[in-house]
């Protein structure tokens, strides 16, 4: 089966294409530390079959911090706390990269006190509203995920991916909905990339040519939203990643808005799974250069072996993302290999915490597995 054959990420040799894609694991101190539950999780990846790790969105400035109990990456402090994460990961041999975002408008009010965008933003879906950057807060911004990726090449980390999906900075200022800017940062699509561009050229600077760095990418918004990040904009934007020097992109989705666009529930059959399949082939159309081809990572309702088989079969990705199925079933890569058909997860959405201290689980009620 492809799914356990080896493959490359940029310089990276991964063993299989599971990939455990960015799950925000609420397991940090208040000041973003983290704690020993998450090095125990990544453990439990690895020893579950999981190919890759990558990490929970970690916050690159203070005022990007998400949610409570996120991890930081904002500060050469938090190297050591970071470097032991990775160690305890490749001491059982496993690979782990870490997503570096800036949650700009979708900062919880538990956390910012003043949200920032590209452009002022007052919509029903945020919990306040956001301010427009200036011009010097953005450079500020570009050299925080620069120093991020830093820290974290210090730290051991085998690859950076940065968060450009889900509503968080870069989708927002590749986003026609939130970025109204009317300078060099908005308005065209060039001029809406350049923020993308130009953190992609600063992290460059700061972990090399040879080092690994990938991004999650939002492909396009909601229909919802208007004007919103388009499907054949978010295209561009892929073929732009060669040349903004990135080894990889993991296809998923942009600004939901009000809508469930990213994890939508009920997922029974395979008619269900792999929602931004069609994206990720289209993706892969548009990033190919000759024989060289950007891989190409599939995130969104996998849930069943003759489904991700399929997927990478075709070419559609060559890596298959998993998110939920991993809350429920750390070990879901073995699982398949020993004769599970199908992720036991039902696709409930209760994965998240509803006090501190939880860090995010499984609360569904589920069916039982038999494996063969």
């Amino acid at each position: 089966m492809v799914l356990f054959t080896p493959a490359e990420l940029g310089s990276l040799s991964l063993p299989n294409r599971f990939v455990r894609s960015a799950t925000a694991e609420r397991m940090a101190t208040a000041a973003g530390r983290p704690l020993p539950a998450l090095l125990d999780l990544y453990r439990q990846l690895v020893s579950g079959g999981v190919g890759l790790i990558i990490t929970g969105h970690m916050y690159v400035d203070a005022g990007g911090k998400c949610h409570p109990e996120m991890t930081g990456i904002h500060e050469d402090d938090l190297i050591p706390d970071l470097a032991a994460l990775v160690d305890g990961v490749h001491e059982v041999g496993g690979k782990v990269a870490v997503q570096i975002n800036h949650g700009g408008m979708q900062c919880s009010r538990d956390t910012v006190a003043q949200t920032v965008a590209p452009s002022d933003i007052n919509v029903e879906f945020l919990q306040q509203p956001a301010r427009a950057l200036t011009e010097e807060e953005i450079g500020e911004t570009i050299r925080a995920f620069a120093q991020a990726a830093g820290r974290a090449r210090l730290a051991g980390f085998d690859a950076v991916q940065l968060h450009g999906a889900h509503g968080y900075l870069i989708n927002q200022f590749l986003s026609p909905y939130v970025n109204r800017r009317t300078d060099a940062w908005g308005g065209s699509l060039e001029n809406r990339m350049r923020f993308l561009r130009e953190v992609c050229r600063a992290v460059r600077v700061e972990v090399g040519e040879d080092y690994p760095v990938f991004i999650k990418l939002g492909l396009a918004d909601s229909p919802d939203l208007e004007p919103g990040l388009s499907l054949e904009d978010g295209l561009a934007v892929v073929a732009a990643c060669s040349d903004m020097k990135l080894d990889g992109v993991e296809v998923s989705g942009g600004i939901g808005g009000s809508r469930n666009l990213n994890s939508p529930t009920r997922i029974r059959r395979p008619d269900d799974e792999a929602y931004f399949r069609a994206w990720a082939r289209a993706a892969r159309e548009v990033s190919s250069d000759g024989a060289v081809a950007l891989p190409i990572m599939l995130v969104g309702g996998l849930r069943s072996l003759p489904v991700m088989e399929d997927v990478l079969a075709s070419g559609d990705a060559d890596f298959i993302s998993l998110c939920r199925p991993l809350i429920c079933e750390p070990d879901l890569p073995a699982r398949l290999r020993a004769g599970q058909e199908r992720a036991t997860c039902i696709s409930g959405n209760r994965c998240w915490p509803v006090g501190v201290e939880e860090g995010i689980a499984c609360k569904c009620r589920l069916p039982k597995q038999e494996v063969a």
